[in-house]
């Protein structure tokens, strides 16, 4: 495990990452965890005395890596762009994101390609889809959201394609 302190800081204009939080871990650090990992993997550890798992080390294009540092976990560690924090991360070998049932049912159901296409994504693609279906806080937001990863297999659209299509259709109303 490695420990460190870092600023959270904040992309202004960052493509996808515009407005993101995160704190930046270089090369060297990241490279104790996994050494020659180049692409995004899983940590797990202690931010400021909260325990975390399952964060998303994000590779940077020169080596370094960020570590997003979302809404709720500023609003639980209660710190903001600016402020330090108090890390030990070591990988997380252990995390896994299963396929809900629910969302299994429908990909299977409607098509045996829609379950093909899904599964041929990156894992990480896959994981994008997965946890927006289980952020979802009622019953008919899940709902509508299955739905709308399913009209995306269908349709061959990645996760952003997916939410951009569906912004587009909100605006058209």
């Amino acid at each position: 495990m490695i420990q460190f302190n870092a600023i959270i800081l904040k992309f202004e204009q960052k493509g996808e990452k515009s407005g993101w939080s995160y704190i930046e871990m270089p090369q060297a650090l990241a490279a104790r965890m996994k050494p020659g990992c180049k692409r995004s993997f899983r940590v797990r550890g202690i931010i400021d005395g909260h325990a975390f798992t399952g964060m998303a080390l994000v590779p940077m294009g020169n080596g370094d890596f960020i570590l997003p540092i979302n809404g709720g976990m500023r609003k639980l560690l209660r710190k903001a762009a600016g402020d330090v924090l108090e890390l030990a991360l070591e990988e997380d070998v252990d995390f896994k994101i299963e396929i809900p049932d629910d969302l299994e049912v429908c990909l299977a159901q409607e098509d045996e390609t829609l379950m093909e296409r899904f599964m041929a994504l990156a894992k990480s693609h896959r994981n994008y889809f997965i946890n927006y279906i289980n952020d979802a806080k009622t019953e008919p937001t899940r709902t509508k959201r299955i739905v709308m990863t399913v009209e995306a297999m269908a349709l061959g659209l990645d996760f952003g394609a997916m939410i951009r299509l569906n912004k587009s259709r909100k605006n058209q109303e």
